[in-house]
């Protein structure tokens, strides 16, 4: 694997991603990472990936309203958050790179899902769903996590409920802690 291949982190200090199949777990990990290296100081973000429409606006908010109305970006904000809602209309999904300069600058952002994009990533895996694993055919895959145990598996292994060992070993791998 050469360092080219890989998006770069931009105004970010490491970009770390999480891949697997529908019912895997992804998400269910992911929180958990997320409460687990931000509670040692991390400024953490995220970005996940959905595969349908979605709609975190509602009917009748402002925001909404003026969506409908035609405004291709909203931005909401409050003294407690801001929210930024963009239409892709005929444009389609933004890449990976682009939505990463939307974001605030933060110290580690946790990718989940976009598993064809060049970022180093754990697969979250579950034979359980009957699907095949995806580190054979990805050299960017560098451990696998699973709540079953992968004998063929050479990579890294971590089981799902092992979050501490998985932080720790995105932690290291990302550089923003030093193998002890």
């Amino acid at each position: 694997m050469t360092e080219a291949r890989l998006i770069r982190p931009g105004r970010h200090g490491a970009i770390f991603g999480f891949a697997g199949w529908s019912g895997s777990g992804k998400t269910t990990l992911v929180e958990k990472i997320i409460s687990h290296i931000s509670a040692s100081g991390v400024d953490v973000a995220t970005i996940k990936h959905a595969h349908h429409h979605f709609d975190a606006d509602h009917p009748g908010k402002d925001s909404h309203r003026h969506r409908e109305a035609g405004s291709r970006q909203v931005l909401v904000s409050s003294a407690y958050r801001s929210a930024h809602f963009i239409e892709h209309g005929e444009r389609g999904e933004p890449d990976l790179s682009v939505l990463l300069d939307q974001l605030a600058p933060a110290d580690l952002v946790l990718v989940e899902g976009f598993k064809s994009y060049p970022i180093e990533k754990i697969e979250v895996h579950r034979p359980s769903i009957g699907k095949s694993q995806l580190y054979p055919n990805d050299d960017l895959v560098i451990a696998l996590a699973s709540d079953e145990p992968i004998p063929e598996c050479l990579l890294p292994f971590f089981d799902l409920e092992d979050v501490s060992g998985i932080a720790a070993f995105i932690l290291v791998q990302t550089k923003l802690k030093q193998a002890s």
